[in-house]
């Protein structure tokens, strides 16, 4: 029997106040006169934003779910150019340790999903080199946090630049130029516009870098509708890892909107891919990317609860039978 592990993304619907993504743009930065006074601004926004992490992780903890993926927007103005010298690390050791002890203690599998403009295929210098910076924040934050950075930054390939093969072969290009701390980071998802199931099969099989199927992005996006003779290619990649199998799930909005994320996860829409991987692996953890976040899962629980083929272990995982 293959174990199927819920998650969900970065916020709750369901927590009031406890936005781990608070911000303040660089035009509002730039209005406080007082430039010390500005970042001890973004230093207490990014404490709030951690807090409010932990009070997730907390949340997470009382519904029982145990996979979650941290917000990539934590610290605002990080990496910024006109704030090159800002160590802000420095003031949120604390709350970074808190955040990672818990993970620890409860067993949380935790990751990030860097935002579209992280581009490892880009043709541009400065926008690798500007990935490349990102990339290394997330790896330090994960260092701060004492959980170990290995397969936890999710990326998809990048852009096609209108050459898909050439830029498939730049990703290889600009890897061997990517530090491996990094390397060893990174998770690689096929996308729903460009890069197909198959194109990311090809670079995580040359790299040796886990794949994340996108079951919605597949279904929008593809070379070969039978994804399933591909599966155990899939769930190849991660062999060499310590960490389950993991994809992502999300219905399409609508028929005009397919690519669109709808609010909630559709129960037969979900286990029309499960059907097709059970036993296939020990464990998969599946990512809700569906708006309603934590209520999505628990409305997909609900329903995953009236059907006879799962055995449930908690309020966010089961069995298929």
């Amino acid at each position: 029997m293959t174990i199927i592990r819920l998650g969900y993304v970065a916020m709750s619907t369901e927590l009031n106040n406890g936005s781990p993504s608070q911000t303040m743009t660089y035009a509002q930065f730039q209005k406080i006169q007082d430039k010390e006074a500005a970042i001890r601004k973004l230093e207490r926004i990014a404490i709030s934003n951690l807090e409010n992490c932990l009070r997730l992780l907390k949340h997470n903890k009382g519904n029982e779910i145990h996979f979650f993926r941290f917000s990539s927007r934590l610290i605002p103005l990080a990496n910024h150019e006109a704030l090159e010298g800002w160590d802000y690390l420095s003031p949120l050791k604390k709350p970074l340790k808190q955040l990672g002890d818990f993970a620890i203690r409860e067993k949380m599998r935790v990751d990030f999903h860097p935002d579209h403009f992280v581009l490892l295929n880009s043709p541009k210098k400065e926008i690798l080199q500007a990935s490349i910076q990102m990339l290394s924040l997330h790896v330090r934050l994960l260092e701060e946090m004492g959980l170990p950075s290995t397969h936890r930054c999710v990326l998809h390939v990048g852009g096609a630049y209108d050459d898909k093969e050439k830029s498939l072969e730049r990703f290889i290009h600009n890897w061997m130029y990517t530090p491996q701390k990094i390397q060893q980071t990174i998770i690689l998802e096929n996308d729903d516009t460009t890069f197909t199931l198959l194109d990311t099969l090809y670079l995580c099989e040359k790299l040796n870098v886990p794949l994340v199927f996108d079951y919605h992005h597949h279904v929008a996006c593809h070379e070969t509708k039978d994804w399933a003779k591909e599966w155990g290619r899939v769930v190849n990649t991660w062999r060499d890892s310590s960490l389950p199998v993991k994809m992502h799930i999300s219905s399409p909005k609508s028929e005009k909107e397919f690519r669109s994320h709808a609010d909630y996860v559709d129960v037969d829409w979900f286990f029309s891919f499960l059907n097709e991987v059970k036993g296939s692996t020990d464990q998969i953890d599946c990512m809700i990317e569906a708006k309603q976040k934590d209520a999505a899962l628990f409305q997909l629980m609900d329903g995953i609860r009236q059907r006879s083929d799962v055995e449930l272990i908690n309020q966010s995982t089961f069995k298929l039978k």
